[in-house]
């Protein structure tokens, strides 16, 4: 009788290498391919910073497809691209550890005979650590994507906005956000774990490998937290951008807490403002979610079949 091969976990041998190695490779997947619908996302978000008046950014383009259209006729294609290189050269190393911290706190919480049970605590419990380990990391990269982002009628390159900012700002503005993007990232983690794991028990209770209900499953848990911590995002976006010479509205320009940038945005829209860039958040997050999982689930697999043919 053959094997039953459990991949749902890499092998308890398996070396550190192949953890950063399928962490890694998910998040360039999730990063790069859905990268123009974050652009975006963060112009919907930073528009009244940027153009001075909420009645000024009442009159430009407010929906995804008009944002699109405005932006390829005016700036190229290209320009939905800008900061893409920032993100992935943070998402890989990012993602590696964030996934290699996840498998090793879910080795330490979980006995080897219950990963097939549903473990949520200690499964949000992994992905809390996981993702604070990782966004120290990630944090500079995603600010200087930010920037780069709104960056429209200029031709900087990732290492002279990361100087300009350095020059401006001093190392603190790399960080700024990293308070918020840790509040914002621990419930999107925990819940992000949680819902995956959780309707992968449900879709697929056999744990064996099947793309189409890992896709479906990632889907489901990125579009549920993506909504969830749209308000704690556009705070995270003021912050990321205030010192970037686009954003010209005063308070925005001095919202460098938390507490400013939430001010900002509910003196200038109101609380509605936290959910603005909701629905690009939303459609950018559930194809990305659920090409991170997937992209994770195909190198655990092939991971694992390399190393058990090779035992």
């Amino acid at each position: 009788m053959d094997e039953e091969i459990d991949y749902e976990a890499l092998p308890a041998n398996a070396p550190l290498s192949q953890q950063l190695a399928a962490g890694a490779f998910a998040g360039i997947m999730e990063h790069s391919i859905m990268f123009p619908i974050d652009a975006i996302k963060t112009r919907m978000q930073a528009m009244s910073s940027s153009v001075g008046t909420v009645e000024t950014a009442a009159k430009l383009p407010s929906t995804i497809i008009q944002q699109i259209s405005k932006i390829s006729t005016t700036e190229g294609s290209m320009a939905l691209w800008k900061g893409v290189q920032s993100v992935i050269l943070g998402a890989g190393p990012a993602h590696a550890v964030y996934f290699a911290t996840y498998e090793m706190c879910k080795g330490y919480l979980i006995d080897p005979e219950d990963f097939q049970t549903h473990q949520p605590l200690k499964t949000a419990a992994s992905g809390v650590a996981a993702t604070i380990a990782a966004d120290a990391l990630m944090n500079p990269f995603d600010t200087i994507k930010q920037r780069m982002q709104l960056q429209y009628g200029t031709a900087d390159k990732m290492w002279s906005t990361a100087s300009k900012m350095y020059r401006n700002e001093g190392l603190a503005s790399f960080f700024y956000s990293y308070p918020t993007t840790i509040a914002m990232n621990i419930p999107f983690a925990a819940f992000n774990f949680v819902i995956y794991e959780s309707s992968t028990k449900v879709f697929n209770p056999s744990n064996s490998y099947n793309p189409l209900v890992h896709c479906l499953c990632g889907g489901i848990s990125g579009g549920t937290c993506a909504a969830l911590t749209t308000p704690l995002d556009c705070i995270k976006t003021a912050l990321q951008v205030r010192g970037s010479d686009r954003v010209v509205h005063p308070l925005f320009k001095e919202a460098d807490t938390f507490s400013k940038a939430a001010k900002a945005i509910h003196q200038i829209y109101g609380w509605r403002g936290f959910l603005r860039g909701l629905k690009p958040r939303i459609i950018s997050n559930m194809p990305a979610t659920a090409i991170s999982w997937t992209a994770y689930e195909c190198a655990k697999h092939f991971l694992f079949n390399a190393q058990f043919l090779n035992n």
